[in-house]
């Protein structure tokens, strides 16, 4: 599971680091070109992982990626300073950042999730 959520989740995320240059505000989000960035850094990562990558890699990847994105978006809603100067945006309130914060902690908690359920080792199955 933790290489299938890279795969669709590095796509969409190279999608949005794209995107992101030429429609700053795609679905209300505050897509700045460090945020796009980081989309795109975030994407050869994943894709890597989950094309390419271990099992295992994959699977610590998820963990983190996703613990540090569902923190992300729970400061987003307590600091949303601090994660608008992360992001590269000017000051904004909670309000404003509402659509960011909940896509961090839906992408964080599917990663994690995913993460956390894929077993610790894949074993291969020998067939006579």
């Amino acid at each position: 599971m933790a290489q299938t959520i890279c795969k669709v989740m590095g796509v969409a995320f190279l999608l949005a680091g794209v995107l992101g240059f030429v429609m700053p505000h795609l679905l209300g989000f505050h897509l700045t070109t460090v945020h796009n960035v980081i989309h795109l850094a975030t994407a050869a990562v994943a894709l890597y992982l989950g094309f390419a990558g271990t099992y295992g890699a994959a699977r610590t990847f998820c963990i983190a990626f996703g613990a540090v994105y569902l923190a992300l978006g729970v400061l987003g809603f307590v600091t949303p300073g601090l994660v608008a100067t992360v992001i590269g945006h000017p000051p904004v309130t909670s309000a404003e950042l509402m659509p960011d914060n909940l896509f961090h902690i839906v992408v964080g908690g599917a990663f994690l999730f995913a993460g956390l359920t894929s077993p610790r080792a894949v074993t291969a199955h020998r067939t006579a």
